[in-house]
């Protein structure tokens, strides 16, 4: 058996492959939607809605509680990491984006005037968190792909 076929089969990597995929091409339609203009960054980017790396965790932990049992390492693992990455997303990155925001504001109004390129501004990232909303229906999506591997995809 190919390595290929190995890992298509592996319905947990699968669940939390296609989950990551999914969050991001619905985030990718729906900035399509509310701008009216393609945004290819958003098929891989960070931030918006919905949290694709609570797609991809909550599918991860779903998938192997199906496989596995809710008493296995393996569940255990993927749902403290799940809670991580959903705690890390509300928490951290999403101070970081209001970060970004303040300091690009800064930057606009010439409050640096740096003689070090080094220094120099340059537009920050200012999506990079999540609302709590864009982190539960990130879970949403996680929790549809893992239903449907485990009840249509591998059955």
């Amino acid at each position: 058996m190919s390595i290929f076929h190995q890992l298509r089969e592996n319905q947990v990597l699968m669940s939390a492959v296609i989950a990551f995929f999914a969050a991001q091409l619905v985030k990718f339609l729906l900035e399509f939607w509310s701008t009216g203009t393609v945004k290819f960054e958003r098929l891989l980017g960070n931030g918006g809605m919905p949290s694709s790396h609570s797609a991809t965790v909550s599918a991860l932990a779903l998938s192997a509680g199906y496989c596995y049992g809710a008493a296995s390492f393996e569940f255990a693992v993927s749902f403290i990491l799940a809670m991580i990455v959903m705690t890390d997303a509300i928490g951290v990155r999403q101070e970081t984006g209001k970060q970004s925001k303040l300091l690009n504001k800064m930057m606009e109004t010439d409050f640096w005037k740096q003689e070090d390129p080094d220094l120099l501004p340059v537009k920050l990232k200012e999506l990079v968190g999540h609302t709590p909303l864009q982190v539960a229906a990130g879970v949403v999506v996680g929790i549809l792909v893992a239903l449907v591997a485990e009840y249509g995809l591998y059955r």
